[in-house]
């Protein structure tokens, strides 16, 4: 497992809640740990993906009667992780220590999300979820061979728009960014009103200056509000730390307008948009993104940037960081 208690007590997604419906059963990995995700009528659970009788995966398993079976000598396992049933034995009664580690989980903005600690908090509110206003479309998961902070970072960042996006989130002539001021709060930073000239802001291929507000609310959580008028498009991301090599980002688009566009196309100006981060992010050097501000040079423009640094710095984030 990555040791990094600020992510091994905080929430990270692993599935979305479709992909798991009642009897299905899911591998995932999180903080180079094996996991088996898996539903029965008492809801979700995430375990070791690991039989204790010989080490099997029981993500190979299957749902019987509201029970996980290992596929390797059918030991089963009740909601709680504690071995009901020994089929070589039938008459025996489990030893209490044949018992899987279980790990706390739970469901929120359709994702399924899992904690390795003690939770030292909720999962970030996302309050867009729940307003009759919105209309939600998922994106994603797509596979970063880069850390976590670095893909945060990247998705906090305004001055890469007219050279990675141009044509869709940013213009070659429309270069400048404005001044703006980032401020700390109790649960992260929030960065206002920044003004941004976009060709296609939203996937629906129309032309408009926005304003952008960013937030970043947990290490490796964010999310921003693009306002265009009374139009309001939200995203959310999440970067799952699956390994020392890799990341995944779990993405939410929330949008009061555009009711008539397909899913479709939205999830396709998405996929395209961050087909095009992924480059740049995967090459990135140093890896592990620098903390220590005099690494690399910094501008006006890197206010947000500057403040997350410096925000993980006073957590203590071990993971990605250097």
């Amino acid at each position: 497992m990555i040791d990094d208690p600020i992510l091994i007590d905080d929430w990270h997604p692993v599935a979305r809640t479709t992909d798991v419906p009642d009897g299905a059963v899911k591998s995932a990995r999180l903080l180079e740990q094996d996991l088996v995700i898996w539903r029965n009528p008492e809801g979700i659970h995430a375990w070791l993906d690991l039989c204790v009788h010989r080490g099997a995966k029981l993500s190979n398993g299957r749902v019987k009667a509201g029970c996980l079976v290992c596929p390797y000598h059918g030991w089963t396992y009740d909601s709680g992780g504690r071995c009901v049933s020994i089929p070589a034995h039938p008459s025996q009664t489990p030893p209490a220590r044949a018992k899987t580690q279980a790990y706390r989980a739970c469901e929120r903005y359709g994702l399924i999300w899992v904690c390795l600690g003690t939770p030292a908090r909720d999962v970030a509110p996302y309050p867009e979820w729940d307003d009759p206003a919105y209309r939600h479309v998922p994106s994603g998961p797509y596979s970063f061979r880069a850390l976590g902070p670095r893909v945060i970072e990247n998705f906090l960042d305004v001055g890469h728009f007219p050279f990675v996006h141009a044509g869709y989130l940013g213009d070659p002539a429309h270069t400048e960014i404005a001044d703006y001021e980032v401020e700390s709060t109790p649960d992260g930073l929030i960065a206002r009103d920044i003004a941004v000239w976009q060709p296609d802001p939203d996937g629906t291929g129309k032309a408009a200056k926005v304003s952008y507000t960013y937030e970043a609310l947990r290490p490796l959580m964010a999310r921003f509000t693009k306002k265009q008028g009374d139009r309001r498009f939200t995203m959310l991301d999440v970067v799952t730390p699956v390994s020392a090599q890799q990341s995944i980002a779990w993405a939410i688009m929330s949008l009061n307008y555009a009711f008539d566009v397909p899913a479709e196309q939205l999830v396709a100006f998405q996929d395209e948009v961050t087909a095009q981060d992924l480059p740049v992010v995967e090459s990135q050097r140093p890896e592990l993104l620098p903390l220590d501000l005099q690494a690399e040079l910094h501008l006006r423009s890197d206010r947000t940037a500057i403040a997350y640094r410096q925000w993980l710095k006073r957590l203590g984030l071990n993971y990605g960081t250097s």
